[in-house]
């Protein structure tokens, strides 16, 4: 990937905080749809990036603008009131300019929203107000997918209607047992009151055309509804409907509304989204909004994936002669590149596992995604690598602007893709439910059941006295115990004397604090000896256990240490700010010692504490050495070229983050990219 690479979509959502009760909640529903699954890290979800534009004070504005970070970028201002009536608002509104790339859409909580002069005054609104607060949400989250469907993937011609830039939907059902009729009409009559086209059974075939041709005709263009009742996989039409689709790899999503029994499943209707929806009281409301919910997500994802594939092929990412789709390849689709003299196919992360696809060498077929291939099981086989990656405290999206679970996200990714390559990870404390640690660990269980391999891949390293055998770190160890080597460091020699070392210490005083800094400190300086590179991301300004933020110290001694080190910049958290220092050669007031007595607790008395013995934290002596550091070098440490840490340090994304990660891990390792 060059370093100008943009990612096909990007969404951004601005508001003003006085409306959180109201904006929120949508937008947790919308993020929760249209990013990766923290808690299903296998599924075939969106990856769409998000970034958010808000404060924490009423008072302020955010400190940027959303301006085109991707080819497509679609900007969702949530007008109100508080927008509206409030002139620093009203003008940071008016500052975001629209164009070719860059469209703008008013999402109206209020009537008062309807007001906005500017970029926003020729714009009709998505009208909240106007919606029922029970589905209000739902709702929501229909309207602005149905948008994103229309600015991101659809092209309107000349002086077409806006509607013409509507989704197709094609309603595949059985009229045998009449279930399927009953769920076709609902949704049918749903959708009549919506802008969405749509395509509904024979009758709306124009007179004189042959039936198969006028249904292959739709479906192309389509995406296909499938309601799966009793008699549907039985029926020759419902059949070709999903073959059809599948040929033109349409999106496809499929409604369980299995009454009794089906003797057999159609073997095409698999690979593709799945609803259960309960058919015995008839179809309600929230059904049909979650069926077309689910039905636009899925042709926004199948539109998104292509779009990032075919990028990938002409940056030269993925090769020229293979066939990309949105899915994981099927038998009957790779019989037909077979046919054409294609022999191999990229779809989207993440990498279905080998039980799944023992079926592709036996046909001599070669199917991969962006991130991975079967021939990398061991590209980077007993590299011992560092994670510095924790999540840090939300500023209200005033300075950064992507949510702090983009942190999670990126540790399972780093993990996932590290450990299926056979490298072992290297990472330090955070043993809490929910931590870190835990994301990581899960996916070591799973690659190591899926893959074979029985080799413990992670080494959690401990200081005193986090490791005290509480009944909870106990439990921690015995669940992990097939995946994680734990290593215990005793405290340094200069804090030991007088301490009971089988007693937890707790960190509640500057003098008890004192010894957590010394030990963690002792503890990071072994692990980063030990490692052979290190990935950093993130991590918090405030409320540490240590000398200074975590990460901060990891960073300064693998720097030390001349280790290859990856800044995820963009990200934001620490590691932002030291690629800021690096970059501009500015000191960010958060890496002073004064701010950080004043918003850390007893660490200015810590400071003293440590002073005297030389162990303190001098921050003009780490903003000399952060500021003297050329990037260049660590370019060439870590594999890469000049401009393409510079592109790490800086990039939002995490899959180019990871494609820049794994590419300079290769090259130190030997291996060619």
């Amino acid at each position: 990937m060059t370093a100008n690479y943009q990612t096909p979509l990007a969404l951004n959502f601005v508001w003003h905080p006085s409306d959180n009760d109201e904006v929120l909640p949508i937008l947790d529903f919308i993020r929760n749809s249209f990013v990766k699954k923290i808690d299903r890290p296998f599924s075939r979800g969106l990856n769409i990036p998000i970034f958010y534009y808000s404060s924490k004070s009423k008072a302020e504005t955010p400190e940027s603008i959303p301006k085109p970070v991707a080819k497509k970028n679609i900007t969702f201002i949530f007008t109100s009131k508080n927008t509206i009536g409030r002139p620093q608002m009203e003008a940071y509104i008016n500052k975001i300019e629209s164009g070719e790339a860059h469209c703008l859409v008013p999402v109206a909580l209020d009537t008062s929203g309807l007001s906005h002069g500017g970029p926003l005054a020729s714009l009709n609104c998505i009208r909240v107000y106007d919606w029922p607060e029970p589905q209000r949400v739902q709702l929501s989250l229909i309207h602005l997918a149905h948008e994103i469907h229309r600015q991101g993937f659809s092209s309107i011609e000349g002086h077409a209607p806006g509607k013409a830039s509507s989704i197709n939907l094609f309603l595949s059902h059985a009229k045998a047992g009449n279930t399927g009729v009953v769920i076709s009409e609902n949704i049918k009559s749903f959708i009549d009151n919506t802008n969405m086209n749509r395509f509904f059974d024979s009758t709306e075939i124009s007179p004189g055309f042959a039936f198969h041709d006028e249904i292959e005709k739709h479906i192309s263009n389509s995406t296909l509804i499938v309601i799966e009742t009793d008699a549907y996989s039985s029926r020759y039409w419902c059949q070709r409907e999903i073959l059809c689709a599948k040929q033109n790899q349409r999106p496809i999503i499929v409604i369980n509304s299995l009454e009794n029994y089906e003797d057999r499943g159609f073997p095409a209707a698999s690979n593709v989204p799945r609803i259960r929806v309960d058919v015995s009281q008839g179809l309600s409301k929230d059904e049909i909004l979650k069926i077309l919910s689910e039905a636009l997500l899925e042709t926004i994802r199948h539109n998104y994936a292509f779009k990032t594939l075919e990028s990938f092929r002409d940056q030269g990412r993925i090769p020229k002669d293979c066939a990309i789709t949105s899915r994981p390849p099927e038998i009957r689709q790779v019989l037909e590149w077979k046919k054409a003299g294609v022999n191999k196919a990229c779809y989207p992360d993440p990498p279905i596992y080998p039980d799944e696809a023992d079926w592709h060498q036996q046909l001599d077929f070669n199917a991969f995604t962006p991130l991975w291939s079967s021939l990398e099981n061991e590209s980077l086989k007993n590299l011992n690598v560092g994670i510095s990656i924790s999540d840090f405290e939300s500023d209200g999206f005033q300075k950064h602007h992507q949510h702090p679970s983009i942190l999670k996200l990126l540790a399972q990714e780093v993990a996932r893709n590290l450990l299926s390559r056979s490298a072992i990870l290297l990472y330090g404390g955070d043993l809490r439910e929910g931590g870190f640690t835990e994301f990581i660990l899960d996916e070591a269980m799973v690659l190591q059941d899926r893959l074979k391999n029985d080799i413990p891949p992670v080494q959690n390293h401990l200081a005193w006295p986090q490791y005290i055998s509480d009944p909870e770190i106990v439990a921690w160890r015995a669940k992990y115990r097939h995946v994680m080597k734990t290593h215990q460091h005793s405290p340094p020699e200069d804090v030991i004397e007088g301490l009971d070392n089988t007693k937890f210490l707790p960190p509640n005083c500057a003098e008890n604090l004192y010894v957590w800094s010394r030990s963690l400190t002792e503890m990071r300086y072994r692990s980063i000896s030990g490692s052979d590179a290190r990935v950093c991301a993130g991590g918090k300004l405030t409320n540490f256990k240590g000398k200074m933020p975590g990460v901060l110290e990891e960073v300064m001694i693998a720097l030390e240490y001349e280790k290859p080190i990856y800044l995820l910049g963009g990200a934001g958290g620490v590691v932002g700010d030291i690629t800021k220092i690096i970059m501009s050669k500015e000191q960010p007031l958060q890496l002073t010692e004064e701010w950080q007595g004043m918003h850390t607790a007893y660490y200015s008395e810590l400071q003293e504490i440590a002073k005297a013995y030389g162990n303190n934290a001098d921050y003009s002596e780490i903003f000399s050495m952060l500021s003297s550091v050329n990037y260049s070098d660590l370019a060439e440490r870590s594999g890469l070229s000049k401009s393409e840490y510079l592109h790490l340090m800086t990039s939002p994304f995490v899959d180019e983050c990871l494609h820049l990660i794994l590419k300079g891990l290769k090259s130190i390792s030997g291996i060619q990219p």
